[in-house]
């Protein structure tokens, strides 16, 4: 994928991978699905089409947005990640989170932690909830989770990661269990062949990988060939994540990495209809056109609903502050009234505030590959002290344990 940003009437112009300006009809280069050439992606007994999964995503996938993805067509959805330690002592927000809703199948929930007792019975408790698919995290980046020894800093301890995975596949029954990875701490430190391993080992159904280390965060492109070079080292389903902004770059992902389905992250954020033009091409079809500014605003109402519905009207709104910005990046004549939008404290204010611009105002096509909610740049990787002293170490490192500091370590996680 080309790296250069060229100018279109002074304003930059990014590509698509194969180096066209978005909005350039990358579909002459990447067709739509040939019937038949592509599988349902299979977790364990679950048969999903399209092969695609929403992104466990911190204050995002909640069952809200989550709803909204599934209805445009996602294959499943996930939650958000959610702490073991947090689900067995009965933090509020937590169980909040992992509940389903009504007629939401199959549901998804990641769960995180690093103590295989907290894991089992976390989703033993899931089990016997209903819920259809664990996912766990083996991959969050964020130095308040990798310093306690959590997310992408497990695998980096094989034993650890396996004594995890065994608990959660045990605890599971007959209920699917997936691993999310990263690439590795940084390119010194490569983590996802053993990941894979271990997996497979110990009965995981399927493996995702970002192709980004850790230490990249969410900086630069990812690297499609350790997506590659995992599906040739194991057997089981392999799912790719890492810059998916539009349907075509999903079927140019399974097409050269050979993988058996694809995660959506930060390309869906302000725009659930992506799940929608990912459907269409899986089946063959050209996905419809971006909406204009005037749905856009009947999706915002309808997230916005959906939220106040679930967090209250306060929390609620609070939390579309954030996706208002998401949603109207980019429109002519957005950037007066973002400011009032992440300070709104209603449902009727935000009505009014987006009543200022043209509803027949076209999607911005020149956003569709821009970075959203995560911030670029690199890290130097925190992890507990000693931590790398022995790699074949499968002690739990230590989690929070009063009330007050797994209150404190809920909210940070949550991102909300």
């Amino acid at each position: 994928m080309t790296t250069d940003n060229p100018q279109r009437d002074g304003a930059a112009v990014h590509l698509t991978p194969a180096g066209r300006p978005v909005g350039d009809s990358c579909n002459r280069e990447v067709p739509p699905a040939r019937a038949g050439e592509f599988s349902p992606l299979a977790i364990g007994p679950l048969r999903v089409w399209p092969p695609v999964v929403l992104a466990p995503m911190a204050g995002v996938t909640n069952l809200a947005f989550r709803k909204m993805c599934k209805d445009y067509g996602a294959g499943v959805c996930t939650s958000e990640m959610l702490t073991a330690r947090g689900y067995r002592m009965g933090n509020e927000m937590t169980h909040l989170l992992a509940a389903g809703g009504e007629g939401e199948f199959p549901r998804s929930v990641q769960v995180y932690g690093s103590d295989p007792l907290d894991v089992g019975e976390m989703v033993k408790a899931l089990v016997d909830d209903g819920v259809d698919h664990v996912d766990m995290n083996f991959g969050c980046p964020v130095p308040k989770v990798t310093r306690h020894g959590g997310g992408s800093a497990i695998p980096v301890k094989p034993r650890l990661l396996a004594r995890l995975v065994r608990a959660a596949v045990h605890s599971a029954s007959d209920v699917p269990v997936t691993i999310k990875v990263r690439k590795g701490i940084d390119e010194s430190l490569i983590t996802y062949p053993d990941a894979g391993e271990v997996a497979q080992e110990e009965g995981a159904a399927a493996i995702s990988l970002h192709g980004r280390t850790a230490a990249e965060l969410y900086s630069g492109q990812a690297d499609w060939s350790a997506i590659a070079d995992l599906k040739t080292r194991v057997s089981i389903p392999v799912l790719g994540n890492g810059d998916i902004w539009e349907a075509w770059d999903a079927l140019r992902m399974m097409r050269t990495t050979g993988c058996d389905g694809v995660v959506i992250g930060r390309g869906c954020l302000g725009r659930p209809w992506l799940f929608s033009e990912l459907a269409a091409v899986f089946d063959g079809c050209e996905p419809e056109p971006p909406p204009v500014f005037g749905r856009i605003v009947e999706i915002m109402d309808q997230h916005a609903q959906a939220l106040i519905e679930l967090f209250g009207p306060v929390r609620g709104v609070h939390q579309m502050r954030k996706w208002c910005a998401w949603y109207t990046k980019g429109f002519r004549g957005s950037a007066a009234i973002r400011g009032r939008l992440a300070r709104m404290s209603s449902l009727e204010e935000m009505r009014c505030t987006l009543s200022e611009v043209d509803p027949q105002t076209p999607f911005p096509l020149h956003v569709l590959r821009v970075n959203r909610a995560k911030r670029g740049g690199t890290q130097r990787v925190r992890l507990p002290e000693g931590y790398l002293d022995d790699l074949l170490d499968d002690t739990p490192p230590k989690s929070p344990h009063s009330p007050a500091e797994l209150e404190a370590w809920e909210r940070a996680l949550s991102g909300g």
